[in-house]
């Protein structure tokens, strides 16, 4: 049986290897012998499931991103200063639901200050 579509095009994002933050993606490659023998392999990202803090939001998100991503989420100051500096085109959809809620509490609390 066929799902909902709504729903599928949710799942279908969300069951890849994918970084939801930096949108990295498998890469394939080659295992080289000692004798210069060629394996294809894939090279994956190293994806964690992890719990971020949205200071605007004032509650927790659970995000499956990459070591690396979490990094430069450390180093940006929060997941609210990652995703107001972050591209579009490389944040899942629910990343991109997630600025746009980010977006708009910050300017409601600059509005009420």
């Amino acid at each position: 049986m066929l799902a909902d579509p709504a729903q599928a095009g949710d799942k279908e994002l969300s069951m890849t290897r994918r970084c939801e933050l930096t949108g990295k993606l498998p890469m394939s490659g080659q295992l080289r012998s000692h004798a210069e023998n060629k394996t294809k392999r894939t090279f994956r990202p190293n994806l964690c499931e992890v719990t971020l803090i949205s200071d605007a939001l004032q509650r927790k998100v659970r995000l499956r991103i990459s070591a690396h991503a979490l990094k430069t989420v450390e180093q940006r100051g929060g997941l609210d200063a990652f995703l107001m500096k972050a591209n579009d085109e490389e944040l899942s959809q629910r990343c991109r639901k997630l600025k746009r809620e980010v977006k708009k509490a910050q300017t409601e609390q600059a509005t009420a200050a």
